[in-house]
């Protein structure tokens, strides 16, 4: 393994500050740093940029970016353990690294935002599709990140960069479909990992990109919940869990609702989104 910088080797580090991975953190740690700067370049030139990474551990991810230039990372560790480590790196690159020690599900994201910003991370697994689902339907969008560059396990990834009719398609492929150009970069073996989990992963990355705003998150998710709340039946039946006029929904897709959900384009669950609340509200009109 080469050096991209100056520090200790990522199993020297390890063994000095005793960071055995933690499974209820969902920590599996990346030590390859050839490794860790493809993950980095995926992103693009991170000139300028500031970049946010959640779940550092020990920093093999953190010192490439750094190493490819990134203006600052924004480092989320909720293990005090690592945060030794991080300031080794802190002291190595002065005035570039800024570490925040605490739970990366209550961070208010859009405040760590200056300039150019993009989050970059191996997210801890157990965390990483909420982290997703949070950052793709925060409001007003496009939002504060140019782009997100994130490790998934390979069968969630798949799930997020799903098109109609494959077998990843669902709730999560409509979303990212919906907000974001998304695409599998490359594959990670699990024996690039310490410890190996127990399946492949993959790096995706998500450039966000401009939506309809008639179309409002809540009443897209409420689609697709029972639109796939039973999957391989026709939608004519699972949309009734909406509890609105099917055939108004149907008529607002241009379909028959003899498809499946996992057939529709992202198309026909926007326009079914947009005329949800119409149609809920005449409805209630009706049984006033």
């Amino acid at each position: 393994m080469s050096q991209i910088d100056n520090l200790p080797p990522l199993r020297e580090v390890i063994a000095e500050h005793g960071l055995r991975a933690k499974k209820e953190l969902g920590q599996n740690f990346l030590l390859d740093l050839n490794l860790t700067a493809r993950i980095a370049r995926v992103a693009g030139s991170l000139e300028g940029v500031r970049v946010i990474e959640v779940g550092p551990g020990p920093g093999g991810l953190t010192r490439a970016l750094l190493a490819e230039g990134a203006r600052e990372v924004i480092a989320i560790e909720r293990d005090a353990r690592a945060l030794p480590a991080l300031q080794q790196i802190a002291q190595a690159y002065p005035g570039r690294l800024t570490v925040i020690s605490g739970d990366a599900m209550e961070i208010d994201y859009r405040s760590l935002a200056d300039g150019p910003t993009r989050i970059i991370a191996n997210l801890p697994y157990n965390i990483a599709t909420p982290l997703l689902t949070g950052w793709l339907t925060l409001e007003p969008w496009p939002s504060f990140f140019d782009s997100l560059t994130l490790m998934f396990q390979r069968e969630v990834g798949e799930r997020i960069c799903a098109r109609p009719s494959e077998d990843a398609y669902g709730r999560l492929g409509v979303l990212a479909g919906w907000r974001s150009d998304a695409r599998m970069a490359f594959n990670v073996s699990r024996e690039a990992f310490v410890p190996a989990p127990n399946v492949t992963s993959t790096v995706v990355h998500l450039v966000p990109k401009p939506v309809d705003a008639t179309v409002a998150v809540k009443h897209l998710e409420q689609i697709t919940k029972a639109a796939f709340g039973q999957r391989r039946k026709m939608v004519r039946q699972s949309l009734k869990a909406t509890g609105v006029p099917v055939e108004g929904l149907l008529a607002a897709a241009g379909i028959t609702g003899s498809e499946r959900a996992e057939d529709l384009p992202i198309a026909a669950f926007l326009a079914m989104a947009r005329a949800l609340p119409a149609l809920r509200a005449a409805g209630q009109s009706q049984q006033a």
